[in-house]
């Protein structure tokens, strides 16, 4: 198989935290010192419908990417966040009423730690950046405007600029509905961002008749930067298995384009097929059912690419790929 998913998938669940937890998922990975560290999204005390009591960023270690050894509190919370803030002037920001933080996602460039997440707050949904250099204090270094989130930062500096890919979601664009699309900005210092682009419109996914958005940060390979996307695809007509209350009918698959080496805002190549679909029972039956949400990709040494993917908003799984046969489905556009 091109593909395949790890026979002891899921590789994180809840009952494996050491700390109260729900669904954990939607996870960020890199690979820092011959370790894999992972920052997972940690929603507990389940109530109603889509309706948790909290949400936080758990920390786990690997020494082999698949066995995981977790850090006995979690890595951020809400009030963590807010404190980053504080510290990070936040009056030059206008807001500190942070409700929610979740969907990490982790690059190391020159040995600095970032991480991207979302964060709810009072005014919107936000994309945040952090640095920290052991995840127990966080500087904050930048705020999106409201609605955008799924922020991705590519692991080097490219032509003396940081660039990051993300998803606005304007209720008004594109005449309404959720057709987003994959955006990028780029910034000279990690603070200040702009020549914001188009990268890939959600009509251009074959797959998909709804959002996509970027997943995990990019991996640079020969031939251009290889990138997974989620890609959504919604059918009123048929409802899936959810927990509680809830009216779910939106199934999510694992996408990949491949963006210009020296230009990552321009799209060389895009797999018309799904790379990954959600048809296991780790997958299906979940929190939300059938969602395939990639968040971590690591490129080894002998070519094995490492996919690590949210399922069905509840456990985190893990798939594997030799980076040439990835490369081999990014078809020219």
């Amino acid at each position: 198989m091109l593909i395949q998913k790890y026979s002891g998938n899921p590789i994180l669940r809840a009952e494996q935290v050491p700390y109260p937890a729900g669904c954990v998922f939607n996870a960020g990975v890199t690979k820092l010192n011959g370790e894999y560290l992972m920052l997972f999204r940690n929603d507990y005390d389940y109530i109603s419908g889509a309706t948790f009591g909290g949400t936080n960023l758990g920390l786990a270690r690997s020494s082999n990417g698949v066995d995981w050894i977790f850090d006995p509190e979690p890595a951020i919370t809400a009030e963590q966040a807010r404190e980053a803030f504080r510290h990070s002037h936040a009056e030059r920001y206008g807001l500190e009423e942070i409700g929610r933080i979740y969907d990490p996602r982790i690059s190391v460039i020159d040995g600095l730690i970032c991480v991207c997440t979302a964060m709810d707050t009072k005014h919107g949904v936000i994309g945040a950046m952090l640095t920290t250099e052991d995840f127990k204090s966080f500087e904050l270094m930048s705020i999106s405007t409201p609605d955008n989130r799924n922020m991705v930062l590519f692991p080097e500096k490219i032509n003396d600029h940081y660039y990051r890919l993300e998803r606005p979601f304007p209720v008004y664009g594109r005449g309404g509905g959720e057709a987003f699309d994959i955006w990028s900005s780029c910034s000279p210092d990690l603070k200040f961002w702009g020549d914001s682009r188009l990268v890939l419109g959600s009509e251009e996914v074959p797959y998909s008749n709804c959002k996509i958005g970027p997943a995990a940060p990019p991996i640079r390979t020969q031939a251009g930067w290889l990138t997974t996307i989620h890609a959504v695809y919604k059918d009123e007509s048929r409802p899936l298995k959810a927990w509680g209350d809830q009216v779910w009918n939106k199934a999510y698959y694992a996408g990949l384009m491949l963006l210009d080496i020296n230009d990552p805002q321009k799209v060389i190549g895009l797999a018309r097929e799904p790379l990954l679909s959600p048809d296991t029972s780790y997958e299906i039956d979940g929190f939300r059912g059938e969602v395939i949400f990639p968040g971590g990709m690591i490129l080894e040494d002998d070519g094995e690419v490492k996919i690590y993917y949210g399922a069905a908003d509840t456990s985190v799984a893990l798939a594997t790929a030799h980076v040439d046969n990835l490369l081999a489905l990014c078809k020219p556009l």
